[in-house]
């Protein structure tokens, strides 16, 4: 009696090359991509942001201030790539809730984001004191992040 199998498991190959090995890398994709069932999936990082005092990792969720991790919140994170992105940009508070929680509701989002900045500028500001970035408030507006 024979069996057939009928449930292959599919293989995975994870493969990371260097900046300087693209050569290397496109002789292998074209052995692969002769093939019709080959799928190919690739991750896209994100950039660091980088300011003096600050390195934001996006793909790592990691930020340094000075030289020091500082350890935020998923909205604290958010609200600072956000404000980096922007530098020296005003965002209203509109545009902030609208990006950090999906939606907007005007009686809500000034405390709301308020009180998010007010943590995330404490545990910044206390991991470097002498840094030479600013989350400033623009009143009755929003935030603006700014480089000095």
């Amino acid at each position: 009696m024979k069996i057939e199998r009928r449930n292959n498991i599919g293989r995975l190959l994870v493969v990371e090359f260097k900046e300087n090995e693209t050569r290397f890398f496109d002789e292998i994709m074209k052995v692969f991509l002769k093939y019709p069932d080959f799928q190919k999936c690739e991750i896209e990082y994100a950039p660091a942001i980088s300011f003096p005092d600050l390195k934001i990792l996006p793909d790592q969720r990691k930020v340094y201030c000075g030289k020091r991790e500082v350890f935020l919140t998923t909205k604290e994170f958010n609200l600072l790539c956000y404000f980096a992105a922007n530098e020296g940009r005003v965002l209203t508070y509109e545009q902030i809730y609208q990006k950090i929680w999906g939606n907007y509701v005007q009686d809500i989002e000034n405390n709301t984001i308020g009180s998010h900045v007010c943590k995330l500028r404490e545990k910044l500001y206390k991991a470097c004191p002498d840094r030479q970035f600013e989350i400033r408030c623009v009143r009755e507006v929003g935030y603006c992040f700014e480089a000095k």
